[in-house]
């Protein structure tokens, strides 16, 4: 059985990742709207994650006996100065991801829910992979600077390359 407080540190963490998708959403339109179709679908696929990790959220809430609590989620920003800045905001929004994520491991374990524990030991590595993925991008930006030209398509192109793939069930 789910302790209350797990339940309510997960429907919030439900709403956190549907926030992240709405985020990534409106990234990918802002990229969309300044010709840089490649971004747009690097975002997008993120927001298509973000949706899946609402969803793992959802399906344990259920699975262990809770109920599951939808909110209204928060309209995100919706305007940067540039692709970099697109970035940048991305990562300060993955670290704070993380943040809560290793809040939520905390609770499990002061709660002493072992499966709860278990089952946040899959968004921690996640989030070592997104910070990291991330970063890399912000950085290869970065050595751009400020007058990319060509370099930007290319690295448009890149991640047009990006595509989706669903989570793999954990190992039992």
């Amino acid at each position: 059985m789910l302790k209350k407080s797990i339940e309510q540190a997960f429907n919030a963490q439900i709403n956190a990742e549907t926030y992240s998708a709405y985020l990534y959403w409106s990234m990918s339109a802002w990229c969309e709207k300044n010709n840089l179709g490649g971004f747009a679908n690097w975002m997008r696929i993120q927001a298509q994650e973000e949706m899946s990790h609402a969803m793992k959220f959802y399906t344990h809430v259920l699975e262990r006996g809770g109920e599951v609590k939808l909110t209204s989620i928060d309209g995100p920003e919706t305007e940067w100065k540039d692709i970099e800045a697109v970035f940048a905001a991305t990562l300060r929004h993955e670290n704070a991801v993380t943040e809560r994520i290793n809040h939520l491991v905390d609770l499990a374990i002061q709660e002493k829910d072992h499966a709860a524990n278990q089952f946040l030991q899959w968004f921690v590595n996640e989030q070592v992979e997104e910070e990291k993925n991330v970063e890399q991008i912000l950085g290869q930006l970065r050595i751009m600077g400020k007058q990319p030209g060509a370099a930007l398509f290319m690295m448009d192109k890149e991640m047009a390359a990006r595509v989706y793939t669903p989570p793999a069930a954990p190992a039992d």
